[in-house]
């Protein structure tokens, strides 16, 4: 049950994102470190190629060297598609007598070694080689996924029902030892099918195929997913990846599908986490998995990044008759800084799609150094228009046309955070056409078009940057969900994995009421007794977020409670501290009271915390508001004031 794991005091620290460590039991205690995952080696998001898309387990090495061949030779490696990732259906059994894992051989021919297990390192050497890296998947439990839902044995392994158990668990160290030390993989995935799908009840534990395994996760309940047993999993595969990779050369990719909470707290335990269930190569699918991801800007950072899945351009909605759809995907991707991983066989290819994997310009924005998520400018079930600030100070806009109807949409300097009165430039990173305009520039959008801009202008804020505008540096360490509920936000297709069998798919990605920028936690605006706000950061009470100060001398806030607050009886403390020292404190405000100014000094601070605490048992009653928050180059006096 939900008591197991939740609690109203916010006791349970295991539960939480970023609670484990903080000081003194008290997750809102100051602590003057970032503590979003930042080992291996994801500075932006990763790129590259994975075999499940095209070939799902029927893969051998021909396929796979073909593929990460045609990067080589297409020009995409040169861009940046290194990853050569080999999914589910590499295995042949797992060795009783030691539990050594057993390669198929007969598909992986330069893995034989006479006398000895196959190993991979002569595939990986080559892979190397080419310039390239190279993945390997596993799975948290005994069996994977392939095992749990392939509709035939044929690549499944082999042997009892012992030697067929070749996922992670009771393995971790061994496993991967052998992954990187010795077969010298780069970047591992790890699934969730062997910790979800293995229950008494399972066809195939029934029928003996398989031991059982006590679900950990539940796709359709975050109250019965037992949530520390699988963070302490990764954990566990987190301190031997490091271990057997000194120089912290790895990826570790989770995948459990955005089950558990995951989009909450796998910004703290991998360099990617996926936020959703697999694609499809249908609009509505990719509407999902976008929508997963797409709101949850301050829950990536360079080193942990939000994976809404695989690029599925080139099959169905996205092949090369649907060229518009193929551009839309990869911009999106972009956009939101997902993983750009390519899932079609690319010995196969047409030019037009080499050409959309191939925009420079379009790579360009997820490979910012800055790392940036884009954050939405304007919202509605037709539309959207995402904003991302560059590493070189300018900003990347994306129009996106969600319906298959045209659209006539209206870009605004507001909605870059630009002065109305200054010109702003655009390029069109699809057309390379360059234009300007001032204050608003009408657009027009055939159906699923997606337009993509590099955008320069005068800023609003023109000696520093809002705290919504620099998402990568804002980490919600505690964002004050008690209560983990489904995010109704996010699009239901019609044909996901049952298809319309079903009475239809619910929400199930938890996560609403997670820390926004520019929002209010629940969607509504910014607004502070009556005033509103249109930049800031909206969170729950009883909220640290953790805050990278690039060298700025100045912060400032007007903080105060949400008009959207549904309690009027308790009052909220906001605190600003600087490297774990008290900077601020603001008086207790309630529904209905003024904003209170915080202007001060963080020069030479390297981790600003902004906490918010009240004495409620459900902070989701009492969203709070940093209202144009912000880092300023600028020297001044200090200010806790009423505004």
């Amino acid at each position: 049950m939900i008591t197991k794991f939740l609690s109203a005091s916010l006791a349970l620290l295991a539960v939480f994102p970023g609670l484990a460590g903080a000081g003194q039991g008290d997750p809102l205690a100051p602590t003057g470190r970032w503590s979003a995952y930042t080992a291996g080696r994801a500075p932006t998001p990763p790129m590259g190629w994975s075999s499940w898309n095209a070939f799902a387990t029927d893969i051998d090495e021909e396929k796979i060297l073909g593929s990460a061949q045609a990067l080589v030779d297409s020009g995409l490696a040169r861009k940046g598609y290194r990853y050569v990732n080999i999914d589910d259906g590499w295995w042949l059994q797992r060795r009783a007598r030691d539990g050594e894992l057993v390669i198929r051989s007969a598909r992986f021919p330069s893995t034989v070694r006479e006398g000895r297990l196959p190993s991979f390192r002569p595939f990986t050497d080559r892979l190397h080689a080419l310039g390239l890296k190279a993945g390997i998947y596993s799975d948290l439990g005994r069996n994977t996924c392939s095992q749990a839902y392939s509709p035939d044995d044929t690549d499944l392994p082999k042997g009892s029902v012992l030697e067929r158990e070749v996922g992670l668990y009771g393995h971790i160290d061994q496993d991967i030892s052998l992954f990187f030390s010795e077969w010298g993989f780069d970047f591992i995935k790890v699934d969730g099918c062997g910790v979800r799908a293995y229950g008494a009840g399972s066809e195939k534990v029934i029928s003996g195929a398989y031991r059982e395994f006590k679900p950990l996760l539940d796709m359709e309940s975050v109250a019965r997913s037992d949530i520390p047993a699988v963070q302490a999993l990764f954990q566990q595969i987190d301190a031997a990846l490091i271990r057997n990779n000194p120089d912290g050369d790895f990826v570790l990719s989770l995948c459990i599908w955005g089950a558990g909470n995951v989009r909450a707290w796998g910004k703290d335990f991998g360099n990617l986490s996926r936020t959703s269930d697999d694609i499809n190569p249908t609009w509505g699918r990719l509407l999902t998995n976008f929508d997963s991801a797409a709101k949850r800007a301050l829950y990536a950072h360079p080193g942990a990044w939000n994976d809404p899945d695989m690029l599925f351009i080139g099959k169905g909605d996205f092949d090369a008759d649907h060229l518009t759809e193929a551009r839309s995907h990869l911009s999106m991707w972009a956009m939101i800084n997902a993983p750009l991983m390519i899932g079609m066989d690319l010995r196969h290819a047409p030019q037009a799609l080499l050409d959309v994997f191939g925009n420079q310009d379009v790579i360009a924005l997820n490979q910012d150094p800055a790392g940036h998520q884009a954050v939405v400018a304007f919202d509605s079930a037709e539309v959207q228009i995402f904003v991302k600030t560059l590493s070189t100070g300018e900003k990347a806009v994306a129009v996106f046309n969600r319906s298959a109807a045209p659209l006539n949409v209206d870009l605004t300097a507001a909605h870059l955070k630009f002065r109305e009165e200054s010109e702003v430039a655009l390029m069109d990173l699809w057309s390379g056409r360059n234009q300007n305009f001032r204050k608003q520039l009408r657009l027009h959008l055939d159906g699923h078009q997606t337009l993509v801009f590099k955008a320069r202008g005068a800023r609003v804020l023109a000696d520093g940057l809002y705290l919504s505008e620099q998402p990568g540096n804002v980490n919600p360490a505690v964002d004050g969900v008690v209560w983990p509920a489904p995010d109704p936000t996010i699009h239901r297709s019609a044909f996901g994995w049952q298809g319309t069998r079903s009475s239809g798919e619910r929400p199930i990605y938890a996560g609403w009421g997670g820390a926004q920028p520019d929002s209010a936690p629940y969607g509504e605006a910014l607004r502070i007794r009556g005033k509103k706000f249109e930049t800031g950061l909206g969170v729950l009470a009883n909220s640290r977020l953790e805050v990278r100060n690039q060298g700025y001398r100045r912060f400032t806030a007007i903080v105060g409670v949400n008009d959207s607050a549904r309690d009027d009886r308790h009052a909220a403390t906001f605190t600003v501290y600087g490297d774990g020292k008290v900077l601020a404190t603001s008086r207790a405000l309630k529904f209905g009271d003024e904003g209170q100014r915080i202007n001060i000094d963080v020069s030479g601070v390297k981790i600003i915390e902004l906490v918010a605490r009240a004495p409620v048992d459900d902070p989701a009653t009492l969203p709070v508001t940093w209202a144009e928050a912000a880092l300023l180059s600028g020297a001044g006096a200090a200010d806790v004031s009423q505004q």
